[in-house]
């Protein structure tokens, strides 16, 4: 069944690794978490930030996290790996926003952060992606080239992609969109319905829907069974990749 809450201190691990998948909300982030196999239990929880995740990873509580954020920043623009995820998604290629040059990471203002990207890499940026520059800054914060070994970057769309073999027909936020997203994610997590109707306050139905990807993502990362997109390393040795 689903289940909510925050995260528990001092559980008894499980014989079966854990894993977990985040997406931004109003709230911080929604963290599913799940058994890395089987048609197990999973957990819907709000965390603040990524500091009781990463906590968790390094406790080997959750052996490996897919979140919906950038990582890796260039120092141009764009990076490889959404470059090559915008080819793979095809009529849903605008949901993904080229991540922002690092330069621009802790500008206070969207105009500050345009004028500098037109600075450094002569683009500007979009005002979606300026309105989660917090969350990229928040992360960027926390993760580290050790890190980003069980923790790493996915996109919902492109984890939708993998596992239906072919990019989403509809928008997600269309009836048929969510129907279509709601199919196969039933097929892998079979408390999704109630993870869904018992989600905690300040996260939409979409953002359980998007961090449930992600933990689907990470079970295949686990296995050995997953993609990457893109590779290069950043000037802080981060991987510029996205994983599906």
């Amino acid at each position: 069944m689903g289940m909510t809450g925050t995260i528990p201190t001092g559980r008894v691990r499980s014989s079966m690794p854990m894993v977990g998948g985040m997406d931004g909300c109003a709230g911080g982030w929604v963290l599913v978490t799940a058994p890395a196999e089987g048609q197990c239990e999973t957990v819907v929880q709000v965390v603040p930030n990524l500091h009781p995740v990463a906590a968790m990873v390094k406790s080997d509580e959750l052996a490996a996290v897919g979140i919906d954020i950038p990582i890796g920043l260039s120092d141009t623009y764009p990076r490889a790996c959404d470059v090559e995820a915008r080819k793979k998604l095809g009529p849903r290629a605008s949901s993904v926003f080229p991540a922002p040059i690092r330069a621009v990471l802790h500008a206070i203002t969207y105009e500050e952060a345009a004028a500098l990207s037109v600075a450094a890499c002569g683009k500007s940026l979009p005002k979606q992606l300026f309105n989660i520059l917090a969350k990229i800054a928040e992360v960027d914060s926390v993760i580290s080239p050790e890190l980003q070994n069980s923790v790493f970057e996915v996109h919902p769309e492109v984890s939708f992609w993998a596992m239906a073999g072919r990019p989403m027909a509809y928008y997600k936020r269309t009836p048929q969109g969510r129907d279509e997203r709601l199919a196969l994610l039933r097929k892998e997590f079979s408390d999704l319905d109630r993870g869904i109707s018992s989600r905690p306050p300040k996260c939409s139905v979409d953002d359980v829907l998007d961090a449930y990807a992600a933990a689907w993502t990470a079970r295949r990362r686990l296995a050995g069974t997953s993609v990457r997109l893109g590779g290069d390393v950043d000037t802080r040795g981060l991987r510029m990749e996205v994983i599906a």
